[in-house]
């Protein structure tokens, strides 16, 4: 599947062209030329957010009840589309069928129904009195519109994770997906239109961020900015949301310690490795991609690591047989290879990998799973995000040194330690500064758990309860219980006469 629609915008309820430039978009794993798109322009923009505007009146003051009845229907209608947004995820991105179909579908589907049960647990802080004389209640109220700026490495999945809290909670959005993978957005809405979601309450706009995206967030109408995509890019959103003082939330870039202790499970530890730092083509900014091993693991390790990487099958990402598909276009793919040539340039070794495949699948965007050794901890490999599949090794003596490397980078999105001991993995998940630390494992997420970083990863919450308070403001309400028309308090202003 290469092309579901001719038109790329989602307004209102209804798919339409948009008034920008045209553009291409390639298959990344032939190299060839999928569809062409018409970009979202600044009128289509302005009637996305008129859009979701006028919706919101309505779809705010809908009961919980009702709003958690949509989203159950959205739930069967993704279910009974799973094959074809599989197709169409694997066509787009790259990613194998597999992922696309275990994993990225599924997922979502779990995400909607978790936040149509989610939708009805939205409570202030019960009635009290707090006061002499007062009864207080918080309510917890939607904010508005909701503008969201998506990226291309999970396009469907992070599709939901932006619209799903935002209109269970009771606002309504409006989404910008990554230019390179609309169209599991589009189906996105298009199957909430069809579960009887109101027009306008959720509206997909396909653009430039130069266009589309910078005016989604400077916005007058716009309440609230969440965005997900590299730390830079974050930092100028933060800047660009500040001339109207609205609220963001971002997921940003990572780069995931591994951290293995010397009484941990090798087998475990080194399958571990290999799955979580090629998942997606390693295009995940959870990914495990520091690995630092404790000095007596240190070489079994790396030997097991670098053959497990030997024997993932690179090609057809349509084959269910493929483990690792494209990456999501040629110029990512050799921004990859250029980390990694400089890499080996600076001294580092490269114990697997280090390539694109030739043969059948030269014409894509492939690159094999890679390990590298002997970087410096100060290194470009170790310190930035790559966004591929590569890993690199480094080992450690100390647990000390172990967790000081592991928090020795600007990120803090995610990581894992290894280990039988429970007193090191509760050391490890208190002292290692991320969103999530996973303990003998890398990568699961459910949807009853927040995501969400520190330090330049960004911060607000994904997924879970805790998303909805990126999503509502709290209020407090406080009733007199006093009749009189004097209150005690007044004194301290004036005296009653």
């Amino acid at each position: 599947m290469q092309q579901f629609t001719d038109c790329h915008q989602f307004i209102n309820g209804a798919y339409r062209s948009g008034g920008a430039e045209e553009a291409k978009r390639i298959n990344p794993a032939t190299g060839e030329i999928a569809e062409t798109l018409r970009y979202a322009d600044a009128g289509d923009v302005r009637d996305a957010v008129a859009a979701a505007k006028n919706a919101f009146p309505g779809w705010s003051r809908r009961t919980p009840a009702a709003r958690a009845e949509a989203l159950l229907r959205l739930a069967a209608e993704l279910d009974a589309r799973a094959g074809v947004l599989a197709a169409l995820e694997t066509a787009q991105t790259g990613k194998s069928i597999r992922l696309s179909t275990e994993f990225d579908v599924p997922g979502t589907v779990d995400n909607v129904s978790f936040f149509a049960g989610a939708a009805r647990q939205l409570h202030g802080l019960a009635a009290g009195e707090y006061g002499a004389g007062g009864t207080s209640m918080v309510r917890r109220e939607p904010i508005g519109v909701i503008g969201s700026i998506a990226p291309w490495n999970y396009p469907l999945q992070m599709a939901g994770w932006k619209i799903l809290p935002a209109i269970a909670a009771g606002n309504t959005i409006v989404l910008k997906p990554s230019e390179l993978t609309p169209g599991t957005s589009l189906l996105f809405a298009e199957a909430a239109a069809a579960a009887g979601v109101p027009d306008g309450v959720i509206n997909v706009v396909t653009g430039s961020g130069q266009v589309a995206g910078e005016l989604l967030v400077t916005h007058p109408d716009v309440a609230m900015t969440s965005f997900t995509g590299s730390t830079a890019v974050g930092r100028r959103i933060m800047a660009m949301a500040a001339r109207t003082a609205k609220r963001i939330h971002l997921e940003l870039g990572g780069k995931a310690p591994f951290v293995v202790f010397d009484d941990a499970d090798l087998e475990a530890a080194a399958h571990g490795a290999v799955a979580g730092s090629i998942i997606n083509g390693g295009q995940d900014c959870t990914a495990a991609t520091r690995a630092y091993v404790q000095r007596p693991l240190y070489d079994a390790f790396t030997a097991r690591v670098a053959e497990l990487m030997e024997s993932v099958a690179v090609g057809d990402p349509t084959d269910p047989g493929t483990d690792l598909g494209s990456l999501i276009s040629h110029a990512h793919r050799d921004k990859v290879a250029g980390f990694v040539e400089r890499a080996r340039e600076a001294g580092a070794t490269v114990r697997a990998g280090g390539s694109a495949p030739g043969g059948n699948l030269a014409a894509g965007a492939f690159y094999r799973p890679t390990l590298i050794t002997g970087a410096a901890q100060d290194s470009e490999i170790v310190q930035d995000e790559i966004f591929g599949p590569v890993l690199t090794a480094l080992p450690f003596d100390s647990d000390d040194d172990g967790l000081r490397l592991a928090n020795d980078t600007p990120y803090g999105l995610a990581a894992s330690a290894w280990t039988r001991d429970l007193s090191r993995s509760l050391r490890a998940s208190e002292e290692i500064a991320a969103g999530c630390v996973w303990i003998n494992d890398h990568i699961p997420i459910v949807s009853e758990m927040p995501h969400g970083g520190f330090k330049a990863s960004g911060f607000g919450k994904d997924m879970s309860m805790y998303s909805f308070e990126e999503y509502t403001n709290i209020k407090h309400v406080m009733f007199s219980r006093d009749a009189t028309a004097h209150k005690d308090w007044q004194d301290t202003v004036f005296r009653s006469r």
